[in-house]
């Protein structure tokens, strides 16, 4: 998702019909569905459903953001990072994160070798936890809301 302000449904059509419009003036055809992924694509988004499910979200359940600080959990290790990336998934009020942590986290518990990360991209559900979960049961992330 672009820091651009997303239009409503409407908008979003209306910028498809008009897109069409030009393309048929150029003489270069474009279905209506060509169009429509052609705008979500505009904005950042993967394609029409996702963009079209994130336009009929009231806009105060956006509650990530690009260059939010955040903080929690990632394989039961404390972070503090700041968002570089927000994607809706289609699961309603479920996003796609990329993190970029302050201080790099070490992903091993085993005391003979470390894995450091310095940037996480995670599914994140409406309770700030990732659905993925560890052997042990833990999710992968656990967001401090």
């Amino acid at each position: 998702m672009s820091n651009i302000s997303l239009p409503s449904l409407t908008g979003l059509k209306a910028e498809a019909k008009a897109l069409r419009a030009q393309a048929s003036e150029a003489e270069t055809p474009l279905s209506h569905s060509q169009a429509l992924e052609q705008i979500a694509k505009r904005y950042g988004y993967r394609n029409w459903n996702v963009i079209a499910a994130a336009a009929n979200q009231p806009k105060a359940s956006n509650r990530f953001f690009e260059g939010m600080r955040l903080s929690g959990h990632y394989l039961s290790q404390p972070f503090a990072g700041k968002v570089l990336k927000v994607q809706p998934t289609e699961q309603q009020g479920s996003y796609q994160l990329t993190i970029l942590f302050d201080e790099p986290v070490d992903v091993v518990s085993f005391e003979s070798f470390s894995a450091f990360r310095h940037r996480v991209t995670c599914t994140i559900d409406p309770d700030g936890t990732s659905p993925q979960q560890t052997s042990n049961g833990e999710p992968h992330m656990r967001l401090d809301l």
